[in-house]
């Protein structure tokens, strides 16, 4: 395989660049298939639909290329750009899948990976509202094909550091965190003059209440519509590049030390 790649093809990390004759002799013991997979949905009047996407694909081929030679061998599929965004329906922009196709989507893409002779499959997700159907199907997929398969949420890895959000007790969505991220990404589509702080109700589901929708207590199936008219969780005004580049950067570190663990693991291994 030639080293030198064509414009806009990807990187020698794309499993898509190389031939059915490639994969049939790539050594797969401790080698991983890394799936991105994010959302098509409103972020506010001031970040791109594709956000969760593009953020969830820019952390997974950054932590890939920290592997290095060293390894292990990690190999990316194509963004899985579209996901769960039923929450989000009533605003424009929304390009979602229903749980059921989602379920299947990420079973076939199982199958598949297992079919090529792969142990292991992980899923990193940029988008909140797909993680119960990727929970889920961890396990259909590892009992229908013995594939060993993960899970990995960037943002539960938090902040870097003595780096803490100002809007940390209600931001979720469209917020500080993810305008830093996307400026740091690509500042052509953040329009920062349009930012605008939304959804303070959202502490009674993000925050210190115990009726919330992200903690082990109670779960409500709560919409974007009933806290935010504008589509934010948060309050993105005062993102910075310089942040979000901290962030992504320690997304990415965190992600290729998972890799590391998971390309070592088998069940009933000794730790």
């Amino acid at each position: 395989m030639g080293s030198e790649m064509a414009e806009g093809l990807g990187t020698s990390h794309d499993l898509v660049r190389l031939s059915a004759t490639d994969i049939a002799v790539l050594p797969k013991d401790n080698a991983i298939v890394v799936q991105p997979i994010g959302s098509i949905e409103q972020h506010g009047p001031h970040l791109p639909v594709g956000t969760d996407a593009f953020v969830a694909e820019a952390v997974v081929r950054g932590s890939v290329a920290l592997l290095g030679d060293a390894g292990p061998q990690a190999w990316i599929l194509p963004t899985l750009s579209y996901g769960r965004s039923i929450e989000h329906e009533g605003f424009d922009g929304v390009i979602t899948l229903s749980t059921d196709t989602l379920l299947g989507v990420c079973r076939d893409l199982g199958r598949s990976v297992a079919a090529s002779g792969f142990k292991r499959l992980v899923f990193v997700n940029g988008h909140g509202g797909n993680l119960e159907v990727l929970d889920v199907v961890l396990r259909d997929i590892h009992l229908e094909t013995g594939l060993m398969v993960f899970r990995i949420a960037p943002v539960m890895f938090g902040t870097p550091e003595g780096l803490e959000c100002p809007d940390a007790e209600f931001g979720a969505h469209a917020d500080f965190l993810e305008t830093s991220m996307m400026l740091a990404l690509d500042p052509s589509m953040v329009h920062m003059d349009r930012a605008q702080a939304g959804g303070e109700a959202g502490v009674q589901i993000f925050g210190k209440h115990q009726v919330h929708g992200l903690g082990p207590l109670v779960t409500t199936g709560w919409l974007t519509s009933d806290m935010s008219s504008n589509g934010v969780l948060g309050d993105p005004r005062g993102a910075t590049a310089e942040i979000g580049r901290r962030i992504v950067d320690h997304w990415q570190a965190r992600i290729a030390d998972c890799y590391r663990e998971i390309a070592r693991f088998s069940f009933g291994a000794a730790s």
